[in-house]
């Protein structure tokens, strides 16, 4: 085992995972009106919700499918399922769902980029996010190709063995378990990692997000419009007060003297 492969797939997710929860505390911490998704929907409707759809259907079947898989031990699955028929049934389940994902994916990123209003209030952030998606989408399709090759389910338990290393703080055997795959596969679980890296700083952060806060919120008022309020309403203090007109003497009509009352007659 190289020093690079251990670097890469036994130190590298440690590192990639304090920054993701480190980080994603800091935003929140700091900048909570930036934790959103940055819904573009009331920009542009045009074959929005198809898209969304098809994309999120996808990927969150996607990452159903590689928690349970990656984290299950191999012990456990074998009492009703092999190893080869696991492979199978992760090729053909993630083919179809990574397809359906592909297709939305691939519709939300034309919108984004050919659509002038989505365009002009998209973030660099949002562009690069979207592209490696696509990539790492590209990849993970690609290794169902490859896995025709070695029907056995090998790999699998590597790959598996891998990921349930790391989670026992056994980097060393992670990285020794990942080190015999192909090329393909470990490009796949690289910018698998690297996603955890980028996760804080873009609108992924939205997949955590709930309305938490919602149920402790204090009750809100709302008044029927046109009806007038129970309780009268406080009279505000005039702000304004004209000045008290001066007292003169009426004006004299021509032709006409003035007498004065107090001279001698």
């Amino acid at each position: 085992m190289s020093n690079l492969n251990f670097l890469l797939f036994g130190v590298y997710p440690y590192i990639a995972l304090a920054i993701c929860l480190i980080g994603s505390w800091a935003r929140f911490d700091l900048s909570q009106y930036s934790w959103k998704a940055g819904s573009s929907q009331m920009l542009s409707n045009t074959r929005m919700r198809l898209a969304s759809n098809l994309f999120h259907i996808g990927i969150l079947f996607i990452l159903c499918g590689h928690f349970v898989g990656l984290l299950m031990p191999e012990a456990l699955y074998h009492h009703f399922i092999s190893s080869a028929d696991k492979q199978l049934l992760a090729m053909v389940s993630g083919g179809f769902f990574g397809i359906l994902c592909l297709i939305g994916l691939s519709m939300l990123l034309r919108r984004r980029l050919t659509d002038a209003r989505v365009r002009a209030s998209s973030s660099r952030s949002d562009v690069m996010i979207l592209l490696v998606l696509l990539a790492q989408l590209v990849l993970g399709l690609l290794t169902i190709v490859a896995s025709t090759g070695h029907m056995d389910g090998a790999v699998m338990v590597l790959l598996g063995t891998w990921a349930q290393s790391l989670v026992t703080l056994q980097p060393v055997v992670a990285a020794e378990a990942i080190a015999s795959v192909s090329l393909i596969y470990k490009l796949h679980v690289f910018l698998g990692v690297t996603l955890f890296v980028l996760f804080p700083f873009t609108r992924l952060v939205h997949i955590v997000s709930a309305p938490v806060w919602y149920l402790g919120r204090r009750y809100q008022i709302v008044r029927q419009k046109g009806v007038r309020p129970a309780v009268a309403r406080v009279q505000r203090p005039r702000t304004y007060e004209a000045p008290a007109r001066e007292n003169t003497k009426p004006s004299v009509a021509p032709g006409y003297a003035a007498t004065d009352s107090k001279s001698p007659v």
